[in-house]
Parts: structure tokens; C-alpha cells; sequence
């Protein structure tokens, strides 16, 4: 009986899968660096997390702007497929766009040190963060809106308001050991919140 015969697209297949699965490796384990070392952490240390050689990084990501990027965009990807999930998730709406927060939140800690790091190309920054803006702006507004409707949040929140102000919240939460952004957000989020229905 004769073999069954192979597609020579399969194999092509399965290195793509491999190298999409190691570039997913490398990202997660580039975005637990940041946050825990900064943006200037030794590429070696990316790569020990991994469980990778540095030739991968390189191969993947040939600078290290590049790998920033790459992550910041990772990053804000995975941060923007979370609130559609998340609002069919919960309970509420409300309850959505809180866990959506804290996820957004965790977002703006990878980002420092981003700007340093893209000093030499500011205009590769400035289109990083249109698409920051095109990708979560969306997902505020669609979380925001489900908010409205159910009656658990005051109608004329801004999304984009409501992003800057957590944004601005964030700033130096990092590097202050007696501030805790985290803190003042649930009491912004308190503040839109709709009082109860009588």
C-alpha cells in the first residue's frame, strides 16, 4: 500500500507555527522583563526567560527598538481582545470595564520607557501611539457604552477622557513607593459609577 503523500506546504506550515509560537515566547517573556528590569534589560536575561538562544532574539527582532515595539504592540493587542471578552464574561458591564482597567493599567507599566528607548525614531513613536489610540479607544468606548445603558455608569464619560485621566494617574506610580496609582483609579471609577437606582 502506498504512503500517504506529504503536501510540501505542510512542513513550510509547521515552521511557521513554530517560529509564531517562539515569537509568542519571546514577547511574553520580553514584557515580564520590562516590566521588572526596564526597557534597558540585558537581551540575555530576555532570552534565559524564554528558554531561547540570543541568535532567536536577533533573528526575530534585529534591535532592540524593535523588540520594544514589538512587545508594545503585543501588549496593546492583547489589551484590546480583552474587553469583548470581558464584557461577555462578567456579570456586569461595570464589572468589565473595572477588570479591563486594571488590564489597561498593567499596560501603561510595559510602556515605561518606551520614549527612551524610540529617542532616535520619533516618528516611529508618534505612529506607535496612533495605533495605542485606534486599537483601545474602541474598546473603552464599547465598554463605557454597555456601562451607560445598564444604568451602571453616569452618562457623558468621555473614553478618551477617561483613558488620559487613568494615564496621567499612572505617571510615577512606578518610581514613588508612597504612591499608589491603583488607588486614586478606583476612586475615579467610583466617581462615574451611576448612584444606585432608588
Amino acid at each position: 500500500m502506498a504512503g500517504v503523500e506529504q503536501s510540501p506546504q505542510t512542513p513550510a506550515r509547521a515552521k511557521r507555527a513554530d517560529a509564531r509560537r517562539n515569537q509568542q515566547k519571546l514577547l511574553d517573556a520580553a514584557a515580564e522583563v520590562f516590566v521588572s528590569s526596564g526597557v534597558d534589560a540585558p537581551i540575555r536575561e530576555i532570552a534565559s526567560r524564554a528558554g531561547v538562544g540570543m541568535g532567536t532574539i536577533y533573528r526575530h527582532f534585529p534591535t532592540r527598538a524593535d523588540l520594544v515595539i514589538a512587545v508594545f504592540r503585543h501588549q496593546v493587542e492583547e489589551c484590546a481582545e480583552a474587553g469583548p471578552r470581558l464584557l461577555a464574561e462578567e456579570d456586569s458591564p461595570f464589572a468589565a470595564l473595572r477588570r479591563w482597567i486594571g488590564l489597561f493599567v498593567d499596560l501603561l507599566v510595559t510602556k515605561h520607557g518606551l520614549a527612551e528607548a524610540l529617542h532616535s525614531e520619533a516618528e516611529g513613536f508618534a505612529s506607535l501611539h496612533a495605533y495605542f489610540l485606534d486599537r483601545l479607544l474602541p474598546v473603552a468606548e464599547q465598554l463605557l457604552g454597555a456601562a451607560v445603558d445598564a444604568g451602571e455608569v453616569r452618562p457623558g464619560t468621555q473614553p478618551y477622557e477617561l483613558m488620559r485621566g487613568i494615564g496621567n494617574l499612572c505617571v510615577g506610580g512606578d518610581t514613588d513607593p508612597r504612591y499608589d496609582p491603583r488607588r486614586l483609579i478606583e476612586l475615579l471609577l467610583r466617581g462615574i459609577q451611576a448612584p444606585p437606582a432608588a
